[in-house]
């Protein structure tokens, strides 16, 4: 940002530049993804949404920077905004169409793992982590400033290729609000952007699952154990000697799968062990 100022531009002029701006790109054969203009105090309504909003006002740094984006992402002047892993682009209309460039730090290994294991077994469905609907516990760890998820001040960098020479400039408050707006739509984002797999999660709580369930009878698993672990009906299937044969290999992969959990839950304990030693 350089130094200098543009002329006032009223909020009904930035919504007409914002849809020739978007006209413009739809020309181009370009696809857009604005943030629609919308009324109201809150900027977001979602769990994730809310929280990346909270978390932004809550760091020194920005909280008294941030109410300058406010209007413009409320009145539609967030022409498009784009979510990727460690990076956040948006165009902004303004006295000009400018460009922001923010930069997020993948989320540390370390905090994951950490994470991972401090929640492993508490979230129970991708919908329930998606939709916030997951325990006090989990979403304190989830929000904590120090350990949680979301990014620190110093895992930000931004700039706007606007004059305005302001540290923080509306145009990049307006995408940063804009971040917690697109997260009430897909909350996954929020993943994407810090580099890490939501999904791990679940994983980790399934083969918690399947540990409970193999951990007191491990070495006696019969046709019915097996059809309660991988959903395979042994009793169904014929007795001749071709169905045997096929019968014998549906065994076997099934079996493989047992492997390959007591393998994880090895490996897990092994983890565990060296975290305690």
């Amino acid at each position: 940002m350089s130094w200098g100022w543009r002329p006032y531009v009223p909020v009904g002029q930035r919504r007409r530049n914002a849809a020739k701006a978007v006209t413009r790109m739809l020309g181009k054969g370009e696809s857009p993804q604005p943030i629609e203009p919308f009324s109201g105090r809150k900027m977001a309504r979602t769990f994730w949404g809310e929280a990346w909003c909270e978390h932004l006002e809550s760091m020194g740094d920005y909280a008294n920077r941030l109410p300058r984006g406010r209007t413009y992402v409320r009145n539609g002047s967030v022409v498009d905004l784009r979510v990727d892993t460690g990076r956040i682009s948006a165009l902004v209309a303004g006295s000009d169409l400018y460009k922001v460039e923010i930069t997020v730090s993948p989320l540390a290994k370390a905090r994951w793992n950490k994470f991972k294991s401090e929640c492993a077994g508490q979230v129970a469905t991708l919908l329930d982590l998606l939709q916030g609907k997951v325990s006090d516990a989990v979403l304190k760890r989830i929000i904590d400033l120090g350990e949680g998820l979301f990014p620190r001040t110093r895992e930000i960098k931004f700039s706007c290729s606007c004059p305005d020479w302001a540290v923080m400039c509306k145009h990049v408050a307006a995408t940063l609000y804009g971040v917690g707006v697109r997260l009430d739509h897909s909350p996954e984002l929020f993943f994407c952007l810090r580099g890490v797999d939501h999904l791990e999660l679940i994983q980790s709580a399934a083969i918690d699952s399947l540990d409970g369930s193999l951990s007191d009878h491990e070495d006696i698993l019969t046709d019915s154990d097996l059809a309660g672990i991988f959903g395979i009906d042994f009793s169904e299937i014929p007795s001749s000697a071709a169905v045997s044969k096929k019968k014998t290999a549906r065994k076997k992969v099934a079996k493989a799968k047992v492997a390959k959990v007591k393998t994880a839950k090895k490996k897990r304990a092994v983890r565990l062990r060296k975290k305690e030693s």
